[in-house]
């Protein structure tokens, strides 16, 4: 198979063209813009294989998406490319909008318009696998309650909003026009490659340096972690094996509370670190003003997609935050060149925003 990935140079997206050229004999496509999260060098792994290739062009331009899918003549695109993070959706919507609908609805066009366009048996193994998120179900009640593939959608911020939108537009091409759909709704990803503005990677980096260790609130929002590379896994699987219109959850099983996660990656970093003078690192743990709108809890059942297709996590939450912490530690290169101005002026605005922050 040939595969576009959409959004490949972003942190899920690399992970999975990673795994494309690393475990199968299947060649990928990746098509990125290269905004401020995507970063070619998580990709340099593949950089030499003949079966990777690389397109800087942007899913709002139509006209690119066509000679792509032209020139490449993909058996299958998997998109991921999205602005995500919830924070800036609340500071500055428009792009969310633009991106994950406008984008999405561009895609759509464009891939209907190519499939149709195939010979029979190329035109009935094509797959439009369209990779989303669980915020897009909103909140959790409770401690028992899972979010399942027939989840009513409640979304809470401009983001899942947005995200939410960019499903309901991917379910009606399948529905309207026959486009031979997949969607995934994943649970909070975290990992290698991962850009330093999320949790996880902010608390190390911040913590190496001896900065405030942001926490929203209390840190009792539960979240499901999932190691970025088991999703990888999950969404080939997805897209190679999943059936046409169905919905597939991915979550790794391991609910946290972010306080919990931000002592884990102190302790860890004590141990790993013995001479930083920041030991403790917990001492760094500063609480912030809570997000308008934030989501207590999310949680998957990911019963589905290991029943059907076989797939369940192989990280635990215990190995994979500790092979997070070490690959940070042993790729400073990447985060230097990742951390630019704008990103640290984008930080620095952001959390000084938020009473408390010292």
């Amino acid at each position: 198979m040939k595969i576009l990935v959409t959004g490949g140079a972003g942190f899920i997206g690399s992970a999975v063209i990673r795994h494309i050229i690393a475990n199968t004999s299947d060649a990928a496509v990746n098509v990125d813009k290269l905004t401020y999260a995507g970063n070619l060098e998580s990709l340099a792994e593949v950089d030499d294989s003949p079966r990777y290739a690389f397109e800087k062009v942007d899913i709002c331009d139509r006209v690119q998406i066509d000679r792509v899918l032209r020139e490449h003549q993909p058996d299958a695109i998997m998109h991921l490319a999205a602005e995500s993070h919830v924070d800036r959706s609340i500071s500055g919507p428009s792009e969310f909008i633009q991106t994950n609908i406008i984008g999405t609805y561009n895609l759509l066009e464009a891939s209907r318009q190519y499939w149709q366009g195939l010979e029979q048996v190329r035109k009935s193994l094509f797959r439009f696998h369209h990779v989303s998120t669980d915020e897009v179900y909103g909140d959790l009640e409770g401690v028992d309650e899972l979010f399942t593939e027939s989840t009513p959608y409640q979304p809470s911020s401009p983001y899942s909003a947005s995200k939410a939108s960019s499903d309901h537009l991917v379910r009606a091409w399948g529905r309207t026009y026959g486009l031979p759909i997949l969607i995934t709704n994943c649970s909070n990803n975290y990992g290698p490659c991962h850009f330093p503005e999320k949790l996880i990677p902010l608390v190390i980096l911040n913590a190496l340096e001896g900065k405030a260790l942001p926490v929203y609130g209390k840190g009792n929002q539960v979240r499901d972690w999932l190691y970025v590379e088991d999703h990888a896994r999950a969404l080939y699987k997805v897209v190679t094996e999943g059936v046409v219109g169905e919905t597939y959850n991915i979550g790794g099983h391991n609910e946290k509370q972010n306080i919990e996660v931000v002592k884990v990656l102190c302790e860890l970093l004590d141990e790993l670190c013995p001479q930083s003078p920041h030991r403790p690192h917990a001492d760094l743990i500063t609480y912030v003003q809570d997000r308008p709108g934030h989501d207590q809890r999310y949680a998957i059942d990911a019963s589905k997609i290991q029943r059907e297709l076989g797939w369940v996590p192989s990280e635990s939450f215990e190995s994979g935050i500790r092979k997070t912490v070490e690959w940070y530690l042993k790729n400073t290169q990447w985060v230097a060149h990742v951390k630019s101005g704008s990103y640290q002026q984008y930080i620095d605005q952001h959390y000084r925003n938020h009473p408390g922050h010292s």
